[in-house]
C-alpha cells in the first residue's frame, strides 16, 4: 500500500533526512586511507545518537552495522569490518538510514579514498547524474516507470550495468515502504506519483556487467566480474511544486 504523507509527517521525515545528510557529510570528510570501515561505522553511530537519532540499519533483519560500507566491487550491504582497511584509490559507498522521532531518512554517497583514477570518477559522476535525471521525473502525474527509464537512459551511453535485483522504495515510519522504485522502466508504466509520496531513488551502477554475487555473510553483494560499482541515493518528497530532495548535503 502506498502511503500519502501529511505535511506534518513529511516535516518529520525531513528532520530525519537532515540528520542523515549531516552524518554523511561528516563521514565523507572522515574517509581517508588507513582507516577501517568499522571506524566509519563507529563515527556514524556516535554522531547519530549524540543528536537524538538511531542508526536504523543496525539490527534490521539481523544486520550488524550502523552503515553499509561497500568498497570497490561491493555494490551494496557491505558489513563494516576492522579488517577492511581503506586504501588510496579505493571508492566507497556509504549507505545510511536514520530514525528520528519515529520517522526515517535514507541516503547513500559514493566517494573516493584520497585520489582515484579517472574511470572510477566517471562512474561516480555518471551515477550521480543518473540520480538527478531520475529525480527530475519525480513530479505529480508521472509514474515510477518514468523515473527508472530516466536513470537507465542516462548511464546507457557509458556502457555501464544497472542492477535489477535491488531497487529504491518508499519511506516514512518504515525503512522500506511501497512503491518499489527500479532503476529501469518504461515511461508511463507503474504506480503514478502523487503529492505527499516520499520515495528513495538510488541508482546502483556497475562499471561492467550487472551480474552480481551475494557473499557468504549473506549481506554483501559484489559484481560478478570484479569491476567497481557506485551507489548514490536521496530521499525525495513529491510536492505540487516538483520534487523536494530531503537529504541534500551542504
Amino acid at each position: 500500500m502506498i502511503i500519502i504523507h501529511t505535511p506534518e509527517e513529511i516535516e518529520k521525515i525531513s528532520a530525519a533526512s537532515r540528520l542523515t545528510a549531516e552524518t554523511l557529510s561528516m563521514l565523507e570528510k572522515a574517509v581517508k586511507p588507513g582507516m577501517s570501515t568499522l571506524d566509519l561505522d563507529h563515527l556514524a553511530e556516535k554522531f547519530i545518537r549524540d543528536r537524538g537519532g538511531t542508526p536504523a540499519e543496525k539490527g534490521y533483519e539481523g544486520y550488524p552495522g550502523s552503515i553499509c560500507a561497500s568498497v570497490n566491487d561491493t555494490v551494496v550491504h557491505g558489513i563494516p569490518s576492522a579488517r577492511k582497511i581503506l586504501k588510496k584509490g579505493d571508492i566507497i559507498s556509504i549507505d545510511l538510514v536514520v530514525e528520528l522521532n519515529g520517522y526515517m531518512g535514507d541516503s547513500c554517497i559514493t566517494v573516493p579514498v584520497g585520489h582515484t583514477n579517472k574511470k572510477n570518477m566517471q562512474l561516480i559522476q555518471a551515477t550521480e547524474g543518473a540520480l538527478f535525471a531520475g529525480i527530475k521525473q519525480a513530479v505529480v502525474g508521472n509514474t515510477v516507470g518514468d523515473i527508472g527509464h530516466a536513470v537507465e537512459s542516462y548511464v546507457k551511453p557509458y556502457g555501464y550495468g544497472v542492477l535489477r535485483e535491488y531497487v529504491g522504495h518508499g519511506i516514512g515510519t518504515d525503512m522500506h515502504e511501497d512503491p518499489e522504485i527500479p532503476n529501469y522502466g518504461t515511461p508511463g508504466h507503474g504506480p503514478r506519483l502523487e503529492e505527499g509520496m516520499v520515495i528513495c531513488i538510488e541508482p546502483m551502477i556497475t562499471m561492467g556487467s550487472a551480474d552480481i554475487i551475494t557473499l557468504r555473510d549473506g549481506w554483501g553483494v559484489v559484481t560478478a566480474d570484479g569491476k567497481p560499482s557506485a551507489h548514490i541515493e536521496h530521499t525525495v518528497a513529491i510536492t505540487k511544486d516538483g520534487p523536494k530532495i530531503l537529504t541534500l548535503r551542504d
